[in-house]
């Protein structure tokens, strides 16, 4: 068994609230303590996607997980335990293929299964219906044509056969890494449904499912394994240099088809991609694209990290007071080997955008998403826009190739901000600090993550919709 050690003991009982919780303890009716003293069981295969939900909801504050899975990524091990210092995680390295291995989750609140073996899946479901626990399911799959990923929280009384939805085919354990992004959002749901379960909230009625056709494999773009992490030491602009022409085009999906990637399918650094808003969505925006290969990318944000930002910032566990956007690109460029750079600075109408293939809006404000719509339609730009709520969100897409509305006009943001003269105003303080809101991971892992699924959607020729989350629905994607 390894156990990450507790450096910081546990607070007492009347000690004030952590300020890294602050902005979803303004959540109505949230109870931080029951995250707290409950025990999270996990069994995975994948590093990637178990890391990643552990990672997640030590950002949430569940402080205490037990993990049974063969090998965890030691960047995202890192990050759970830099964003949670009272975090008790006990990790069983292997796979959970025998009843007797029922024995290390004695004691969990929730189970949590992540795995794509049907042995593992059958024994937890077992021992979950035994022991009157509640189990969330949720994994990715590709084959077939498809890829995506399933999601489904067991309880005892529910009905049996739904269950044989979420079953895998495969008798044996799953060797290697799953879709680094697909990974990224079901993590994300499966955690909504844990924090549904821990603060005694109904969980969603029916079988969660997002499938997409996968692109030809003999031909761009289909991505290749999760790259390792990058060298010691190396600057967070490594490798920046877009190609001689990016300054006038700024590159549509056909100059991505026939230079963006190799034969091995790996994206080559000739069309940089902006990342405008460094925040909670940018961080897993960023992290779902350099999980991929993509690069060069650059960060565009004006505010410094906040303790605040830390309950779903995941990135950002050693940099408060460092700006978002040259942390966010250090860290990705280290842990991915990919060229990032950071523009420290605000968005307005005078920020020159043509020199990007494709922009992803990771930003708080109206002003700035009617801004870059403006922007990316003058310039024939592919516009990836991400919003967020505490329990909604939503994905909107601009093609300049099949044109239609822009993310501004469908969301009717101009009738918001009452048409008056648009632009950004320069603010003293940090965001979070300006417009002390409530926020949450889960909704920032998912949208942020399907944003980038969309983005490399279109790279593949399919017309990716316009998508729509929402936590309390009876499918929670639509």
């Amino acid at each position: 068994m390894m156990t990450l050690p507790d450096k910081t003991p546990m607070p007492p009982a009347d000690a004030p609230p952590d300020e890294r919780f602050d902005r979803q303890m303004r959540i109505p009716g949230w109870n931080q303590e029951a995250l707290a003293q409950a025990r999270v069981g996990v069994v995975g295969d994948d590093p990637w996607l178990t890391g990643i939900f552990i990672t997640a909801a030590a950002a949430l504050g569940i402080n205490r997980l037990t993990a049974v899975a063969p090998e965890l990524d030691e960047r995202l091990l890192a990050a759970a335990q830099g964003l949670n210092p009272e975090l008790d995680l006990a990790v069983f390295p292997g796979h959970f293929s025998h009843f007797l291995l029922e024995e290390l989750l004695a004691g969990c609140t929730v189970l949590v299964d992540l795995g794509r073996h049907a042995l593992a899946a059958k024994l937890l479901l077992t021992y979950a219906n035994q022991e009157h626990l509640p189990l969330v399911r949720g994994y990715t799959f590709e084959g077939d044509g498809a890829a995506g990923l399933k999601l489904f929280t067991y309880h005892k009384g529910r009905e049996w056969r739904d269950l044989l939805q979420v079953l895998p085919q495969a008798q044996l354990p799953f060797l290697g890494q799953s879709d680094p992004v697909l990974a990224l959002v079901a993590a994300g749901l499966v955690l909504e449904e844990t924090k549904k379960l821990l603060l005694g909230e109904p969980v969603t009625p029916e079988v969660i499912s997002y499938v997409r056709g996968l692109p030809d494999r003999t031909s761009p773009p289909y991505p290749g394994p999760l790259p390792p992490a990058g060298g010691e030491g190396e600057e967070a602009t490594r490798g920046f240099s877009p190609s001689p022409d990016s300054e006038n085009d700024p590159g549509t999906l056909a100059s991505f088809h026939a230079s963006n990637y190799t034969e091995n399918r790996k994206p080559k650094t000739e069309n940089p991609l902006a990342i405008v808003g460094a925040g909670a969505l940018g961080n897993f925006v960023g992290l779902g694209l350099t999980a991929l290969g993509f690069g060069p990318l650059t960060f565009i944000d004006p505010d410094p990290v906040e303790v605040t930002n830390l309950n779903r910032q995941v990135l950002f566990w050693d940099a408060v007071g460092q700006a978002k956007a040259e942390a966010l690109a250090t860290r990705l460029a280290k842990w991915f080997d990919i060229a990032a750079r950071a523009e420290p600075t605000y968005m307005t109408r005078a920020t020159d955008l043509s020199r990007f293939a494709a922009i992803f809006d990771c930003t708080d404000n109206h002003e700035s998403r009617i801004i870059l719509s403006e922007k990316c339609r003058a310039n024939g730009q592919i516009l990836i826009s991400g919003g967020t709520g505490v329990e909604a969100g939503q994905v909107v897409i601009f093609n300049p190739a099949t044109g239609g509305p822009t993310p501004a006009e469908l969301l009717g943001l101009y009738d918001l901000v009452g048409r008056r003269e648009i632009d950004v105003a320069e603010r003293q303080r940090a965001s979070c600090v300006y417009a002390p809101e409530p926020a949450v991971i889960m909704t920032n892992q998912i949208i942020g993550s399907l944003m980038v699924d969309a983005f490399r959607r279109l790279l593949g020729g399919d017309t990716p919709p316009n998508l729509f989350y929402d936590a309390r629905g009876a499918r929670m994607l639509s």
